[in-house]
């Protein structure tokens, strides 16, 4: 997720929400199995998924389209950031970029339509209440926004972001608390990587801030998948076999609430 002042124990992280400045959002090709899910399986038959990876490759380019504040719901952010990265350079947004684009191939697999907010690791935002946008248009009946946490190095472990009510997406709270718990079951069982140990509490944490979530009306959550500034988890989220863990890891978590 963006840079951001940290806060110990506290629903912290700056990140954004779901996102165009530049850029479409649009469906991504694919339909590859996961190496577990196989193709036998569509138990998400006609269920509709947007996946959002956060960022983009061609942010920190340009400034000028990213830094322009758009209404997030409660108040003006930033429409988009650059993301953060490992401490050898692997950077946030081409992390998520392969996390979803992995993870719609399962999701398509077992049945699921599924709509990425961007097309390509190259381009600039969309904003993040164009993310948010997406998703509502699609009818989602699920939206997952992926992203890497940029916490001191001393932290570690991951968190799902659950939304707390602002406006018109207050219908979608509760539906998205469960999403988040499926989730995150799913993600704790299959890749091992324990909960983040510096923020929320058993692996949830709860914003209001995010314009993703604070102008969605379906149900959506974030995810942290780990923390890139702690040696430990960029080892993993640099690895892409351990990626495909993650991808087909967060793929169950939908599996348990679509069902």
């Amino acid at each position: 997720m963006e840079k951001h002042a940290w806060r110990p124990l506290a629903a912290g992280l700056v990140c954004l929400g779901l996102v165009t400045c530049h850029g479409s959002a649009a469906a991504s090709g694919g339909t590859a199995p996961s190496a577990k899910g196989g193709s036998g399986g569509l138990g998400l038959r006609g269920k509709v998924i947007v996946l959002d990876p956060g960022h983009n490759g061609g942010n920190a380019a340009h400034p000028e389209a990213i830094n322009r504040k758009v209404w997030v719901g409660n108040g003006y952010k930033p429409c988009n950031t650059t993301g953060t990265a490992t401490g050898s350079g692997y950077a946030e947004h081409a992390f998520t970029w392969d996390v979803s684009t992995r993870l719609a191939k399962a999701l398509r697999a077992k049945g699921a339509k599924v709509r990425l907010t961007r097309d390509g690791d190259a381009g600039v935002g969309p904003c993040v209440n164009e993310r948010a946008a997406i998703g509502n248009r699609a009818r989602a009946d699920a939206v997952l926004s992926i992203h890497g946490d940029g916490a001191p190095s001393s932290k570690h472990g991951f968190h799902v972001i659950l939304p707390l009510p602002v406006g018109e997406n207050k219908g979608i709270v509760g539906p998205s608390a469960r999403l988040g718990t499926a989730i995150r079951d799913a993600y704790r069982a299959g890749t091992g990587i324990p909960f983040a140990n510096y923020l929320g509490e058993d692996g949830l944490d709860r914003r209001s801030d995010l314009g993703g979530l604070n102008m969605s009306t379906v149900p959506a959550v974030f995810i942290e998948c780990g923390n890139m500034k702690n040696a430990g988890d960029a080892a993993r989220m640099s690895s892409a076999a351990f990626r495909q863990r993650m991808a087909e890891s967060l793929a169950r978590g939908f599996e348990k609430y679509l069902r």
